[in-house]
């Protein structure tokens, strides 16, 4: 593991440190503040002026049907797609400013499980944890975790990933993405092809996460997950916010959230 670096890394004045952040209670209320975004792809625009907050330490739900703009959205997000128009900051920070900054406190597990087939289960994490620049501490302590949280033997990591089951590789991608103890959790379509026991292991860890004050920006397919994990949830209809649902204040509403997101997309349950 020779791309771990053992050596005090000098501090640069210019780098945000989060965890003096987090141990000093300074982190923005906020973890997503989205004002007015737009995105176009061509003639054809997908959001058209997406705007809503995400509190820190809250699973926060994102519910449409396909192209609705979630996917577009979250690819914002995370760095993969600028957007045309409007202000999207994480942690306080503008997300055109301070990309890799972002980045460095983002885990992502896309609706496709992406992992290159041809490394080991072992290799892939060493892979994900170099791009983080994690100590070998901490990366070995962390990994010791999240295999025994997943289920997944020494023996299953030492294989080619592409011999994996589809759930096998999204279980790697869920650890993959918890690796560097990220402050904020981006999930889509988590749960394709788990096993009823690696689903409930995903609610429980997306629970203890979220009372660690950490914050999970949630998008599925699955209503009755988003029901149950969510604090919050924003049903998104033709680019924009069609309704924010806060259970806290209207608790009925998670047995409810089918048929609302039914009605609001001009269907009705039979």
């Amino acid at each position: 593991m020779k791309w771990f670096n053992h050596k005090e890394k000098e501090k640069k004045t210019d780098v945000i440190d989060f965890d003096e952040q987090v141990l000093m209670g300074t982190l923005p209320e906020e973890t997503i503040i989205a004002e007015d975004i737009h995105k176009s792809y061509g003639n054809h625009e997908v959001l058209k002026g997406l705007s809503f907050q995400v509190k820190k330490g809250e699973c926060f739900g994102f519910l449409g049907k396909n192209g609705a703009g979630k996917s577009t959205f979250i690819d914002c997000l995370v760095g993969l797609k600028e957007f045309d128009q409007g202000t999207l900051k994480i942690f306080g920070l503008s997300q055109k400013e301070y990309p890799l900054e972002i980045k460095s406190q983002i885990g992502y597990v896309p609706s496709e499980p992406l992992v290159y087939d041809l490394m080991t289960g072992n290799e892939f994490m060493e892979f994900i944890a170099s791009s983080y620049d994690m100590d070998l501490e901490v990366f070995q302590k962390n990994f010791a975790f999240l295999k025994t949280k997943f289920d997944l033997t020494e023996e299953d990591l030492a294989k080619p990933v592409g011999s994996y089951s589809h759930g096998m590789k999204q279980k790697l991608r869920l650890m993959s993405s918890l690796i560097h103890n990220p402050m904020l959790w981006v999930l889509d379509e988590p749960t394709v092809g788990l096993d009823i026991m690696a689903y409930q292991t995903l609610v429980e860890m997306m629970h203890a996460y979220t009372k660690s004050s950490k914050t999970i920006f949630l998008t599925s397919h699955s209503i009755e997950l988003v029901a149950e994990v969510c604090d919050r949830v924003a049903i998104i209809k033709e680019g924009t916010i069609a309704s924010l649902i806060d259970f806290s204040l209207e608790p009925f509403k998670r047995k409810e959230l089918r048929r609302i997101f039914l009605h609001i997309q001009g269907k009705e349950e039979a």
